[in-house]
């Protein structure tokens, strides 16, 4: 199975400690160079860290243009749109993007999409993590993931944790 992923979905992971489950779900994620910059570029130690792991393969883009394109156009930041052309020229199972703007995108160009809220949730149904709250409630602390309060309760909903 092949997972592209953006910046920020990588990121916030690493910040709460549950990068692993992307290791454990997927067992490599491709990143176009650009994230991989991004990464670099990051202020915390925990997000530049991405980058040594042998699971996460950086992969250059071939069409720039597209990806200028989206930029331009759409208003996407590089990582996203990088995120998504490298999603089509390697015909990924799913892009791995939490953005609306670059979520809509990618779903106009047929892109299979899941966030990080979908992957707790596998990561919960194949009994990976014992519960999905507490990593969502981490992710809003210590990573400033947005999320409203519908979206959390129905994703504890979902996860079969509520009263």
């Amino acid at each position: 199975m092949i997972i592209v992923s953006d910046t920020s979905a990588i990121g916030n992971l690493a910040i709460v400690n549950h990068l692993w489950l992307l290791q454990s779900i997927y067992g490599k994620v491709l990143i176009p160079d650009v994230v991989a910059q991004e990464l670099s570029n990051a202020s915390r130690p925990e997000i530049k860290a991405v980058l040594s792991l042998d699971w996460i393969e950086t992969k250059a883009i071939v069409d720039l243009a597209m990806a200028n394109t989206l930029q331009q156009d759409q208003n996407l930041d590089p990582g996203e749109s990088y995120a998504i052309v490298l999603a089509l020229e390697q015909q990924a199972d799913e892009l791995l993007m939490d953005e609306r703007r670059g979520r809509q995108e990618a779903a106009k160009l047929g892109i299979p999409i899941i966030g990080i809220l979908g992957i707790l949730l596998i990561a919960k149904q194949r009994q990976l993590i014992p519960k999905v709250q507490p990593i969502l409630d981490a992710l809003i602390q210590q990573a400033s993931f947005r999320v409203s309060s519908a979206l959390y309760t129905q994703i504890l909903l979902q996860a079969k944790e509520t009263q």
